[in-house]
């Protein structure tokens, strides 16, 4: 996901392949299965390009931690404990961000 989301456009596997392990080769095969089971995860998109797919990031690394710490909140046990942990856990800065989202009009 750090090279599609790396910012050089969309990717074919060989690219990926390229940036993951330049000094020590992937199989090309293993690269392809990754992405294409990302893919079917709604992960990453793809488009075909002549034979061959091109790989985007569907979301942000940011987008895909909310919706992680979302799916945490809304599984089972004790959502009011997990808030209250983590909201123990966050720096000053932090604290002022979520004090200032939770007070913008447009909180949607």
């Amino acid at each position: 996901m750090d090279v599609l989301r790396s910012g050089v456009g969309p990717c074919r596997v060989r690219d990926v392949r390229a940036r993951l392990a330049p000094a020590r080769p992937l199989a090309y095969t293993t690269v392809m299965t990754v992405l294409d089971n990302l893919h079917r995860k709604g992960c990453v998109r793809r488009e075909l390009e002549g034979r061959a797919y091109l790989y985007t990031s569907a979301a942000s690394r940011e987008e895909e931690t909310a919706r992680a710490l979302r799916d945490l909140l809304d599984g089972p046990g004790d959502t009011e404990a997990v808030l209250l942990h983590f909201a123990r856990s966050v720096t000053e800065r932090e604290s002022a961000v979520l004090r200032a989202a939770l007070q913008s009009p447009d909180r949607g």
